[in-house]
């Protein structure tokens, strides 16, 4: 299984074109970081998910014989509205093919 090298992210249509961005609450540096095309956030690298959880490793859990430690950055989105700061949190990215 090949790892996609870029991940995207669909912005909200209600969030103005001035916000910042935080993945694993990391503010992220627009040019550096990600881009923008369009309304998605457009990130050089991917943005790791743990995806579900299967039977096996759900009931270890459950009975305290392991946890999950799988890496899972989330994306956040803050911006302004009506004067005061918004968070759009838990934004899904996605695998962007090349």
């Amino acid at each position: 299984m090949e790892v996609p090298s870029r991940s995207r992210v669909d912005l909200p249509a209600h969030v103005p074109n001035d916000f910042e961005v935080y993945v694993g609450g990391l503010r992220q540096a627009r040019g550096a970081d990600y881009e923008v095309v369009g309304r998605m956030l457009v990130f050089p690298r991917p943005i790791e998910q743990e995806g579900r959880l299967g039977f096996w490793r759900w009931a270890g859990m459950w009975l305290g014989i392991a946890g999950s430690y799988r890496k899972h950055e989330t994306v956040d989105v803050v911006y302004e509205a009506d004067g005061h700061r918004q968070v759009e949190t838990g934004l899904v990215p996605e695998a962007l093919e090349d």
